[in-house]
C-alpha cells in the first residue's frame, strides 16, 4: 500500500493539499482559492518565468520557454494535460487526477490563456482518473472545450509524440522528431504537452503569485523500496536523498534507482545528493518523474537493474530494430548476472552498449536501458565482477521478475461518503459514487 505524507507544512499552494485522501470537489477547490487571480496571461507567464518553474514529467524543461514557443507558433494551439504515467514506480499523476482534478483543469485553462489555445485534452490510461476528470468537467465546465482522451497503458504511451498521435486518432506510439509537438501537434497545430503536476503548479502560481518561488521550489515524489511500503510525498528542492530514505523507512540504504527508470542506479556515497537538477546531473543521475526506489541491505542492485531492464524490454514499442535487439541484449545479460551464468566479457559488453546505444531509438526507452547498464557499472563495479561465474544469495532469494515488483499502487482516495473512490491493484474493483465527489 502507498501512504501519503507531506514533508512540507500544509498551506494553500501545496500540491498534496489539506485532504490528500479525499476527492476535491469544484466547490471545495474554489473555496480554497482556486480559479482566483485576475492578472493577465502575460503577467502570469512572467510569474512562471520568474519562479523558474520546470516541467515535472521527467525532462525538467523550463515551462515559460515552452509556453512562449507554443504561443508564438501561430495557428490554433492546443494544450494537452499528460497524465499517462508510464514509469512503474510513479503514482503522483494518477493520484493528482483522481484526487484534485479541478486543480489540473484550472492549470490547463491558465496554460491555454497564455498560449492562445482554443481546445484542451486530458490524456490518461487510468480509467478511475478519467472518470474523476469527466465528473470535474461536468461540475465546473472549463473555459475552453476540454476532452478526456483514454489510451491503453504502455510504457511509451506517455511520450509526447505518442500522446499527440493518439489524440489525432492513431496508435499511442512515438514518432520521429522533428517536428516536435510545439511545432506541429494535435491537428497539425502548435501543441503544448505538459505533465499534469506542471499544470497544477501553474494554477497555484496564478492563485498565489506572491508564493511563486515556493510553489516552483517543491515537487511531488513517489518513494519506495523492495522490502518496505511506498510513500507519496511533497518535498522542497534541497532535501537530501538520505533524508527521503529515512522518511520512506529504508534504514541504511545501499543505493537507489532514480527517476523511475531514467536516472539509473546510484551507490551509497550519492545519497548525500539533494533534490537539485544540476547537482544530480553532475553526479550522472536525474530525478526524472520524481520516483525514487531505495535499496536496503539484502536488496541486490544487480537484480534491481535486471528488473528495470526487463520492464523496459517488455515496454518496447517494437518500432525500432535497434531498440528491440538492444533492450533484449541488456535485459538478458543482466538476468544472467543475477544467476551467475553471465560470460566473462559481460562487463565489456555492458560498457559498450551503455555508450553506443543512446540516441538510436525514436524515443528514450533504449536510452533508459543503456543508462541502467552504465549506471550499474559506475555505481557498483565490484558487485558486477563478483556476479561473474557465481550466484548471488540476495538475487537467488529475490530473482528478477521482469519489472513487476517495481510497480507501486496508487494510494486510496475517498469520495464524499467516506468510501474508497478507486482501488489499488491489489484491492479489488473500484466503486465510483454516482452522486459524485464531495
Amino acid at each position: 500500500m502507498t501512504v501519503i505524507r507531506s514533508l512540507m507544512p500544509y498551506r494553500a499552494g501545496t500540491i498534496l493539499g489539506a485532504m490528500p485522501h479525499a476527492v476535491e470537489s469544484g466547490q471545495a477547490y474554489a473555496a480554497g482559492g482556486g480559479h482566483r487571480g485576475t492578472e493577465s496571461p502575460e503577467r502570469l507567464l512572467d510569474h512562471v518565468a520568474d519562479a523558474g518553474l520546470r516541467g515535472r514529467g521527467g525532462a525538467a524543461f523550463p515551462v515559460a520557454v515552452k509556453l512562449r514557443t507554443v504561443r508564438d507558433g501561430g495557428g490554433r494551439p492546443a494544450v494537452v494535460a499528460n497524465g499517462e504515467e508510464g514509469e512503474p514506480g510513479s503514482v503522483k499523476d494518477r493520484w493528482l487526477l483522481r484526487a484534485r482534478p479541478h486543480l489540473v483543469l484550472d492549470g490547463l485553462a491558465r496554460a491555454a490563456s497564455i498560449t492562445g489555445a482554443t481546445r484542451g485534452y486530458v490524456y490518461v490510461s487510468d480509467p478511475y482518473a478519467a472518470a474523476r476528470v469527466r465528473q470535474a468537467i461536468a461540475e465546473c465546465p472549463p473555459r475552453i472545450p476540454t476532452e478526456v482522451i483514454e489510451t491503453a497503458h504502455t510504457y511509451v504511451a506517455g511520450e509526447e509524440t505518442a500522446a499527440v498521435r493518439r489524440i489525432n486518432g492513431g496508435p499511442a506510439l512515438p514518432t520521429a522528431k522533428p517536428p516536435r509537438p510545439y511545432e506541429r501537434g494535435v491537428g497539425d497545430q502548435p501543441t503544448l504537452v505538459s505533465n499534469v503536476e506542471t499544470l497544477a503548479r501553474i494554477a497555484l502560481i496564478a492563485t498565489h503569485p506572491e508564493r511563486r518561488h515556493e510553489i516552483a521550489g517543491s515537487t511531488v515524489l513517489t518513494l519506495s523500496s523492495p522490502r518496505g511500503g511506498a510513500l507519496l510525498t511533497e518535498a522542497p528542492y534541497g532535501t537530501t536523498l538520505a533524508a527521503l530514505a529515512t522518511v520512506q523507512g529504508t534504514a541504511r540504504p545501499v543505493g537507489a534507482l532514480m527517476g523511475g527508470l531514467f536516472g539509473g542506479l546510484i551507490g551509497p556515497e550519492a545519497l548525500g545528493l539533494t533534490l537539485d537538477g544540476a547537482e544530480l546531473a553532475a553526479a550522472g543521475t536525474a530525478l526524472g518523474c520524481g520516483a525514487v526506489r531505495f535499496l536496503g541491505p539484502g536488496s541486490c542492485p544487480v537484480a534491481t537493474a535486471a528488473d528495470a531492464a526487463g520492464h523496459l524490454q517488455a515496454g518496447s514499442a517494437r518500432q525500432c530494430g535497434v531498440c528491440v535487439s538492444g533492450t533484449a541484449a541488456i535485459a538478458d545479460t543482466l538476468r544472467q548476472l543475477t544467476d551467475g551464468s553471465a560470460p566473462p566479457d559481460t562487463e565489456e559488453r555492458l560498457r559498450r552498449w551503455s555508450s553506443g546505444l543512446p540516441g538510436r531509438g525514436a524515443c528514450g526507452l533504449l536510452d533508459a536501458a543503456a543508462g541502467t547498464a552504465g549506471s550499474l557499472l559506475r555505481a557498483f563495479p565490484g558487485l558486477v565482477r563478483t556476479h561473474l561465474g557465481a550466484g548471488c544469495a540476495d538475487c537467488a532469494a529475490a530473482p528478477p521478475t521482469g519489472g513487476h515488483r517495481l510497480v507501486v499502487p496508487v494510494p486510496p482516495v475517498m469520495d464524499h461518503l467516506g468510501q474508497r473512490a478507486h482501488s489499488s491493484p491489489e484491492s479489488g474493483p473500484e466503486r465510483v459514487s454516482p452522486s459524485g465527489p464531495r
